[in-house]
């Protein structure tokens, strides 16, 4: 595996109206979850990747397993427990384009998670891993599992991904902030939007945040900037890259697909500047088709839209 990442996905219902939930009578299933997202971004764009999770013993596991798995990501290291159920979550579809989600996933089964779940001769054979703040929400041993991955791949000499990605309706603990800076002082990548990096940092400038989390000893810091792009930041390089024209339709997964094309890019061996491009036209792509993965695009979609050969109007799919 070139990356390999972990978490928890959810079997997502989505209203097929733009209405509040309680008066919608039908819903789409889709499966959903940060980490599968950036797994399934980055199999879709020719690299290799594993995730892991674990599953409730039910349908809806199942559903999650297999839909990962098609997606050609290697999901061989997943288990399933009959202790708690995979969660669920629902997506409410409001007026103006506002989007609003109601989490079902307390004491779930990826809640479970412990330290003793990772293969760490699987994980030390990759070039990358990739976390997120979700996970270490979860539950104490979720919070543990990351901490030891995160020590055993800088150990391994891996890369580290780190995107807070916060859920404000998970963190719900004194430490919130605490947490995620050592979380973040393990990284060598650190991804947070502009809110996340206020938080983090008490500032608000993208410059000063990245300023600030620097100090924590990561080789770069890129700050999401949703509509205006991404600005980054290393020890001998900075800049601002624009975003690439957006008609949002669901931004829900933006981010999941930004991860995606940095990684991919870092992957290539791209500079930090056309890393960062990539994320943003990944984002792009993402955010103008319903769903968190059914925009990820394919290497020749991605490929397309940079060189500027086609935009995400017009991808074909």
């Amino acid at each position: 595996m070139e990356v390999v990442t972990f978490g928890e996905s959810m079997v997502l219902f989505s209203g097929d109206q733009n209405l509040p939930l309680e008066y919608v009578h039908q819903f789409n299933k889709q499966m959903a979850g940060a980490e599968s997202n950036v797994a399934i971004g980055l199999a879709k764009l020719g690299h290799s990747v594993g995730w892991f999770s674990k599953l409730g013993q039910d349908a809806f596991g199942r559903y999650i397993l297999q839909s990962v798995r098609g997606q050609g990501v290697d999901t061989s290291r997943c288990l399933f427990t009959d202790k708690a159920p995979t969660a669920v979550f629902f997506k409410e579809r409001q007026s103006g384009g506002r989007t609003q989600v109601y989490y079902y996933r307390y004491e779930s089964a990826a809640s479970l998670l412990k330290p003793e779940d990772l293969d760490e001769s699987y994980l030390a054979q990759a070039k990358i891993l990739h976390v997120t703040g979700i996970t270490p929400a979860l539950s104490p041993s979720c919070l543990e599992l990351v901490l030891h991955a995160m020590d055993l791949a800088k150990r391994s000499h891996l890369s580290v991904v780190f995107d807070p990605n916060i859920r404000w309706k998970l963190w719900n603990r004194p430490d919130t902030k605490q947490i995620l800076l050592e979380l973040a002082s393990r990284a060598n990548y650190i991804l947070p939007g502009l809110d996340e990096g206020e938080f983090l940092t008490g500032q608000k400038e993208p410059e000063k945040i990245a300023e600030e989390l620097l100090k924590l000893g990561p080789e770069a810091v890129i700050v999401k900037l949703g509509k205006e792009g991404a600005y980054y930041q290393s020890l001998t390089e900075k800049g601002c890259i624009p975003s690439y024209p957006v008609q949002e339709i669901d931004p829900v997964g933006a981010g999941d697909g930004f991860a995606a094309g940095f990684i991919s890019g870092l992957l290539r061996q791209e500079d930090l500047a056309m890393a960062v491009s990539r994320a943003n036209a990944v984002g792009a792509i993402v955010v103008g088709v319903n769903g968190d993965t059914e925009g990820l695009p394919s290497d020749e979609e991605l490929t397309l839209m940079m060189s500027g050969q086609v935009n995400y109007q017009n991808v074909k799919r």
